[in-house]
């Protein structure tokens, strides 16, 4: 079993590679290549995972190259963790909407236009050459804004389901707080990527969400989430940590111009993540990996992965097309919710009517992402601004103009027809 990894230098890739290693039962791969643009980074993370599978006992063979042709051919599925920009493009995304009183987020609002802007267009051209070499091959699609990108994907007629790990970051919490094993919860989730709620959770079957949200557990999620645990009480549901963005906006533009940004932050561990990837000794995840955020993504991953390559069948939450789960979308919206898995893909898990509170809101996003893609495929500073216009983080038409214009100035090296 092959797979490859693009954008495999990234700071991310050991936690893949801890998980193959862990859950080599469950997923038995044999080679993994690595595709990254930059041979510093990518010699760093490749010399890291070859020592990390020598370290568990585990046979793959870890290629590295700087070709997309070359590391996806033959591969039995192929995981796209893209940054186009890096961490600069990424603290412009987080800074350049606060100057408009706006949230600074890499995947919401404004921020997440501009990184869809400079993504889209690259994945595109990504999943072609993985058309020609491995036809075969499912994308996963982990790179952000995974729904705007999925879609992407999907509308060209590419084999992908988007991955995310909001869910199974919840899932887990539940599980520890409950003290029980994970496979004994299953999540109520619905919504789109990034702006997701989840209102059962079931033990056993048994949903024990209500009793929950009344208990010590309940408050614990709410301090990790940054809501009120009285707001999910009064709701009776968990919002993802995302939903902050919106129901507390503007305590959290306050927050973010206070500090320094999350690209920042981020930016500093990478550097400090790369030193110890060199450092011939080191051979298992450092815990400094724990803080650069992908918490339980391996495992998410390796699940998909083993369920579409074996036909497992089972359930869990990923981005798919919508096609008439939620009656309110469009049918060629992506949206997350849980699906059964096999080797002809993900079909959604029915679900219960979604009340106005949460339908509005997805509706309104739905419509910010179908004007987002427009954008992003075709360019234009007005496609941008309407899709700004569009959004419920932004919505005013001088300010999506001005915005408009400051993104595509800040991005115009990635943007081709912002030259012409």
């Amino acid at each position: 079993m092959k797979l490859a990894v693009v954008g495999g230098g990234s700071t991310y890739t050991p936690e893949l590679i801890d998980g193959f290693a862990r859950l080599r039962d469950e997923l038995p791969v044999t080679e993994i290549a690595l595709v990254d643009p930059d041979p510093t980074r990518l010699g760093l993370v490749a010399g890291m995972a070859r020592r990390m599978l020598e370290h568990a006992g585990h046979p793959a063979r870890v290629v590295a190259t700087a070709s997309v042709e070359e590391g996806v051919a033959g591969a039995d599925a192929v995981l796209l963790q893209l940054r186009v920009g890096g961490q600069t493009a990424r603290n412009v995304d987080e800074t350049l909407p606060l100057e408009c009183g706006c949230v600074g987020q890499e995947t919401t609002g404004a921020g997440g236009l501009a990184k869809a802007l400079r993504t889209v267009p690259v994945v595109l051209d990504i999943a072609e050459k993985i058309r020609r070499h491995a036809p075969n091959a499912w994308i996963v699609d982990f790179t952000n804004p995974v729904g705007i990108v999925t879609r992407a994907l999907i509308e060209a007629g590419h084999r992908a389901i988007g991955l995310c790990n909001v869910a199974i970051g919840l899932q887990r919490r539940f599980a520890a707080g409950l003290g029980v094993a994970p496979e004994r919860i299953s999540l109520g989730h619905f919504g789109l990527n990034h702006l997701t709620w989840v209102r059962s959770v079931s033990l056993d079957g048994v949903d024990v969400l209500p009793k929950t949200l009344q208990e010590p557990l309940g408050e614990k999620i709410a301090e990790a989430i940054g809501l009120p645990i009285s707001l999910m009480r009064h709701l009776g549901v968990v919002p993802s940590y995302y939903l902050r963005y919106y129901y507390e906006h503007d305590t959290v533009v306050s927050e973010q111009r206070s500090k320094p940004s999350r690209a920042a932050e981020v930016a500093a561990m990478e550097a400090t993540l790369l030193e110890l990837y060199a450092n011939p000794s080191v051979n298992t995840k450092p815990e400094l990996l724990e803080k650069r955020g992908g918490a339980f993504y391996s495992e998410a991953a390796v699940a998909l992965i083993a369920s579409l390559l074996g036909d497992r069948g089972d359930a869990q939450v990923v981005n798919l097309r919508n096609d008439g789960t939620l009656p309110f979308l469009p049918d060629e919206a992506v949206i997350e919710v849980p699906a059964t898995i096999t080797a002809n893909g993900a079909s959604a898990v029915p679900v219960a009517p979604v009340e106005p509170l949460y339908a509005g809101l997805i509706a309104h996003v739905t419509a910010y992402e179908t004007l987002a893609l427009d954008a992003a495929l075709h360019g234009g500073l007005r496609r941008v601004s309407d899709a700004l216009l569009a959004h419920p983080l932004v919505g005013q038409a001088s300010l999506a103009d001005d915005l408009a214009q400051r993104l595509v100035e800040a991005n115009r090296a990635h943007l081709p027809w912002a030259t012409e």
